[in-house]
C-alpha cells in the first residue's frame, strides 16, 4: 500500500519560502510567517502552500556548465529535482550517509581520475546504501550485476560478493566510467551508459546521429538517469536552499578501521570475529562482502578483512567530522 506523504510536505513547507496569496475572508484560512523575508502569508483552507525548487540556468558538473535555457533541459531537471526535494526521508538519508562513505571513495575516484561529482552517480544508484541488492541483482554502493562485476575483476560467489567491497567496488566502477568516456569523451554519455549499457547507447549515438546523451531519445530510466545525478548534486550541494537543515551531530561517521590480511581458509567467521574482538553482526557490518560463515580459500588469496575501532562504535567517543559544511546549519 502507498502511504501518503502529506504530512511530510507540510514539514517541508514550513522551511522555506512561500508564495504570496491574497487574503481571503474564509475563517479556515492558515497563516504562516516567513521569517527570512518578515512576510505573513495566508493559504485558503489551512493548507500551506508548496514552493517548487528552483532550477538553475546552468550547473557546473565533473569540469563542464551544462545549460538548461534549452526546454527539454529544463523540464527533465525540473522534474527530477521536485521530486527528489519533496522525497524528504530519502534525501535526508543521502547526505547522512555521504558524510559516512564520501571520505572513503572520493579518494579512489581521485586516483583514478574520475570527477568526483561522479559521487553522485553512487548516490542514484544505492542511496549509499551499502546493502543494496536490485530486483535486477545489481548489488552494492555501484550496483554491479553478477556478469559485469567478474568483467571487471570482482569476486562473486556464494563466500565472497567484492560487489560489496566498498574499496573494490569503487576501484571497478572507476575502470568502467574510465573506460566509457574515452568512448564518447563526455561524462553525461558514459553516465548514461552505466544505467543502459555501452552497446545501447553507442549503437543510439549512431543511429540518431548525437554526440551526447544529452540529445538521445531513450527508455524513460535512462532518459532520465543524468538528470537524477544532477538532481542530486544540485541539493547536496546546498541541502538547505531545499529546505533540508540537518545538525552536525545527525550526519553518519565514517568508522576507523584497522586490516587484517586473511590467506587461509576460515572454518567459522563468528569465531574468528570474537577472536579478533568483535561479534559477527559487527564483523559483516564491516566488511558485507563476507557472505557465509565459512571461507574455504583453496587458493591462498589475501583478504583484508576490517576490524572497527572499539571508539568509533560508539557516538560519545568518536570524534563529529563533516565532510562538506555546506550540509549542516550549525557550522563552527
Amino acid at each position: 500500500m502507498k502511504k501518503t506523504l502529506f504530512p511530510t510536505v507540510i514539514s517541508i513547507a514550513l522551511s522555506v519560502s512561500a508564495t504570496p496569496v491574497s487574503c481571503l475572508a474564509d475563517n479556515s484560512d492558515s497563516k504562516y510567517h516567513d521569517r527570512e523575508s518578515n512576510t505573513e502569508y495566508v493559504s485558503p483552507n489551512g493548507i500551506l502552500r508548496i514552493k517548487n525548487p528552483v532550477v538553475p540556468s546552468s550547473v557546473r558538473f565533473a569540469g563542464q556548465t551544462i545549460e538548461f535555457d534549452r526546454v527539454d533541459m529544463y523540464e527533465r531537471l525540473d522534474r527530477e529535482l521536485t521530486s527528489m526535494a519533496y522525497t524528504h526521508g530519502n534525501t535526508l538519508l543521502l547526505i547522512k550517509r555521504a558524510n559516512k562513505y564520501f571520505p572513503e571513495l572520493s579518494p579512489i575516484l581521485k586516483r583514478n581520475g574520475i570527477p568526483e561529482d561522479l559521487l553522485y552517480l553512487a548516490c542514484v544508484e544505492s542511496m549509499l546504501n551499502p546493502r543494496a541488492y536490485s530486483p535486477a541483482k545489481a548489488a552494492g554502493l555501484w550496483q554491479f550485476i553478477p556478469s559485469t562485476a567478474r568483467q571487471y575483476g570482482l569476486e562473486v560467489n556464494e563466500w565472497v560478493d567484492e560487489r560489496y567491497n566498498i574499496e573494490k567496488e569503487t576501484e571497478a566502477a572507476c575502470r568502467y566510467l574510465r573506460k566509457a568516456y574515452d568512448m564518447y569523451g563526455n561524462w553525461e554519455s558514459a553516465a548514461a551508459s552505466y544505467n543502459g549499457g555501452t552497446n545501447r547507447i553507442t549503437a543510439e549515438m549512431e543511429t540518431q546521429l548525437a554526440d551526447s546523451a544529452f540529445d538521445l531519445y531513450l527508455a524513460d530510466e535512462t532518459s532520465r538517469y543524468m538528470f537524477r545525478i544532477l538532481a542530486t548534486k544540485l541539493i547536496m550541494d546546498n541541502p538547505v536552499l531545499y529546505g533540508f537543515q540537518l545538525n552536525k551531530n545527525q550526519l553518519y561517521q565514517p568508522i576507523e578501521y584497522r586490516t587484517v590480511e586473511v590467506d587461509t581458509p576460515v572454518n567459522d567467521w563468528p569465531t574468528w570475529a570474537r577472536k579478533h574482538g568483535i561479534s559477527y553482526s559487527q564483523l559483516r557490518e564491516a566488511n558485507p562482502w563476507i557472505r557465509h560463515k565459512s571461507l574455504p580459500n583453496k587458493n591462498g588469496k589475501i583478504y583484508k578483512v576490517k576490524i572497527p575501532a572499539k571508539d568509533s562504535l560508539y557516538r560519545s567517543k568518536s570524534d563529529c567530522h563533516v565532510y562538506n559544511k555546506n550540509w549542516v546549519t550549525d557550522k563552527d
